[in-house]
């Protein structure tokens, strides 16, 4: 079944997220990994708005999805991602399609 990363974040530095945005695409797709929003216009409905730039991704399940946020290949953006951002990233299972 499927898995998602979903993160809600507030950049703090743009080049150094530039520099992460243009680097992670790579990595994610080698973990069969795929962009379903990535940080565009947000309508909230309901509550607060508590929702900055919103990046959802899909990997074939939740092994792959903790294997990517986890692999050494990962480690360096992240690292550059967690320089220049601030928010919440989650993993969370899917429904069986």
């Amino acid at each position: 079944m499927p898995a998602y990363l979903i993160a809600n974040i507030t950049v703090q530095d743009a080049a150094g997220f530039e520099a992460y945005r243009a680097a992670v695409p790579a990595v994610i797709a080698r973990f069969g990994g795929r962009y379903l929003v990535r940080g565009g216009a947000i309508d909230v409905k309901e509550g607060a708005p508590a929702l900055n730039r919103l990046v959802v991704l899909e990997f074939p399940d939740m092994a792959t999805a903790r294997a990517f946020y986890d692999s050494a290949d990962y480690a360096p953006l992240l690292a550059m991602r967690l320089a220049s951002t601030t928010g919440t990233v989650a993993l969370a299972e899917g429904v069986p399609t």
